[in-house]
């Protein structure tokens, strides 16, 4: 599991935010059945910005953030890699 930052909430508390690989981007804009396009505009990003991403291009975490909080708003759930799933490994589900 890739870790973007370490946040502290109100609370106090320390806690790492996972980061999007560009596999699990993929896997989530098909679930959701969207196009790059569709990502793109509802991330306000450029389209090539997701095409770059999902080839493994680097991109700045602001990018990958905003393109992590479209799909979630959507209901999309990221699974890190040490997380528990029943085939292991990171991955997606959608949770609406």
């Amino acid at each position: 599991m890739r870790l973007s930052a370490l946040r502290q909430p109100l609370n106090g508390v320390i806690y790492a935010v996972m980061e999007m690989t560009p596999l699990q981007c993929r896997m989530a804009r098909a679930a959701l059945e969207w196009s790059q396009q569709q990502l793109a505009d509802t991330a306000a990003v450029r389209q090539v910005t997701v095409s770059d991403y999902e080839r493994g291009s680097d991109a700045r975490r602001s990018t990958i953030a905003k393109l992590k909080t479209a799909m979630e708003q959507a209901g999309v759930v990221f699974i890190g890699a040490t997380e528990a799933s029943m085939g292991g490994g990171a991955g997606v589900r959608i949770d609406r």
